[in-house]
């Protein structure tokens, strides 16, 4: 009976970010300026990065991050932004395993890619005679492809295990996108065990590749104490601590909603976690990672002159 009425189900219902009817057009409009720039500043970044000028790998996984920031909000806010405008809120049940895959992986790529970045920089502050020969092409090519290989297995082991769950009861998911948590919520079999199985997966993609990083800034900190130039150290601490704060929120986001799939969390609450990192910190990335950047701001500048 429960596998029949598995197989009977042919969508979803997503409940949106709010429910309250007065807020939707301000939503709208919000989440349409912030889906505006995340692309505009993302492709900016993108082409700004090809100039001959910027060929470091630092600049090479920038075009990446960008590409994963465009892709990661364009899976989840243009559909969230219909249903702001419309009562029409359903999505099929393919539509919504294609959604969770992608999700997952664009997710899990970017946290094994910001690991990766944080490598580039401790090796060229903490080693930069050695940088060009350790950061060679095929270094940078392999930590990109690893990163989406591992991001690709996480997604597909995950949607496939959400997705052979029997559903047999409300359809409704009371989410903006189709994701794990509430997910599961909807089955209506025992998911102690699968809970498990994410509780993993979250120390290997978001806790493991955090440590990674943080140990590289503590490395790199260590390392700016010994510049004797007090303007050089404030610049690079500057640098640093604000990479440190976005990669802790989307980090921090992403482990606050997966560590604990059935917690004690509102689901308002897991929603706003969800924005951070599927829609805010695409958006910042830009002005965080490249815009800062003096060499980066040259060139933008140049090529608008021009």
């Amino acid at each position: 009976s429960e596998l029949r009425n598995h197989t009977l189900l042919t969508e979803f219902v997503l409940s949106g970010l709010s429910s309250h009817p007065e807020l939707q057009n301000l939503l709208f409009f919000t989440f349409c300026l912030i889906y505006t720039i995340t692309v505009t500043g993302n492709l900016l970044i993108f082409i700004v990065t090809v100039h001959p000028t910027l060929r470091m790998p630092m600049y090479f996984f920038l075009r990446v991050l960008s590409f994963l920031d465009i892709t990661t909000a364009s899976v989840v806010v243009p559909k969230m932004l219909v249903s702001f405008l419309s009562k029409e809120r359903s999505i099929s049940y393919m539509g919504c395993a294609t959604q969770l895959y992608f999700a997952i992986f664009l997710t899990a790529t970017e946290c094994y890619l910001l690991a990766a970045m944080a490598y580039d920089r401790y090796v060229a502050i903490c080693n930069p005679l050695r940088y060009a020969v350790v950061m060679n092409r095929r270094v940078c090519f392999s930590l990109v492809l690893l990163s989406c290989l591992s991001g690709n297995v996480v997604s597909v082991v995950q949607t496939a295990w959400v997705f052979t769950l029997p559903f047999c009861g409300p359809n409704k998911i009371h989410y903006f996108f189709c994701d794990i948590p509430p997910l599961i919520m909807l089955s209506c079999t025992d998911t102690s065990s699968y809970e498990m199985q994410i509780v993993t997966a979250t120390v290997l993609v978001i806790l493991i590749p955090f440590c990674f990083i943080l140990l590289s800034y503590i490395c790199i900190i260590s390392n700016i104490l010994k510049i004797s130039s007090a303007e050089g150290r404030q610049k690079t601490f500057s640098t640093c601590s604000s990479h440190l704060i976005i990669v802790t929120l989307y980090y921090g986001s992403g482990t606050l909603i997966y560590l604990q799939p059935r917690s004690i969390f509102s689901q308002d609450t897991k929603k706003i976690l969800a924005v951070i990192y599927t829609a805010i910190i695409p958006m910042l990335n830009p002005m965080v990672y490249s815009l800062r950047n003096k060499e980066v701001k040259g060139v933008l500048i140049k090529s608008i002159a021009e």
